[in-house]
Formats: C-alpha cells, sequence, structure tokens
C-alpha cells in the first residue's frame, strides 16, 4: 500500500477509534476524538494491524500503556490504559479485528 494509501487508512482507523473509545473519567466519557487522542492511537496501532498475523490484547493494552494522558494541566499523568474501562477495550479490540478484516 502506498503511503498516501497508509495515510488514508490510519486516518479512517482513527475515526473509528474516535467515535467509539472513550476515557471514563469519574462516569464522564470523552470520546477519544474529543480528547485528540484517536490519531497518535491509530498511528501506533496500525503497523500491527499490517504486520501481525493475530491481534494480541496485550499488544493493545501495551500500547494503551505507553500512550501518556496529561491531567491538570500536566500537573500528573496516566496511562490512556488506566482511562479506559475494561468492557471498552473489549470494544476496541472488535473494532481493530473488524478494519483488520476489511484491510
Amino acid at each position: 500500500m502506498s503511503n498516501s494509501g497508509n495515510t488514508q487508512a490510519i486516518e479512517k482507523l482513527a475515526a473509528e477509534i474516535g467515535e467509539n473509545v472513550y476515557m471514563d473519567i469519574t462516569k464522564w466519557n470523552l470520546y477519544l476524538g474529543d480528547a485528540n487522542l484517536h490519531t497518535p492511537v491509530a498511528e501506533k496501532l496500525y503497523p500491527i494491524l499490517e504486520e501481525a498475523a493475530d491481534l494480541e490484547e496485550e499488544t493493545v493494552i501495551n500500547i494503551l500503556k505507553d500512550t501518556p494522558v496529561k491531567l491538570g494541566g500536566g500537573k500528573t499523568t496516566l496511562s490512556l490504559a488506566d482511562l479506559i474501562p475494561s468492557r471498552v477495550i473489549t470494544d476496541l479490540m472488535k473494532l481493530l479485528e473488524e478494519f483488520k478484516k476489511d484491510m
């Protein structure tokens, strides 16, 4: 796939993530698209979708753990994995599996 094809695919993946994956902050759902985290997450996940035969949840969780989220104007930082509910991670895995099938 060409670089512009990759860019379009990453943008499509980012849009899916942005609309369907959220952080739960005191029962307030902040979607990754609204938090401007959908594109960085998609850029990290897309190569895994291209390369891996099977998508491992542990790999996805590690990527989320390696994605810092600054809170309180940068006073503290948590990993994205700590802010996404388990149910939503399960939904993310389904989303990624469907996206991989369509690649």
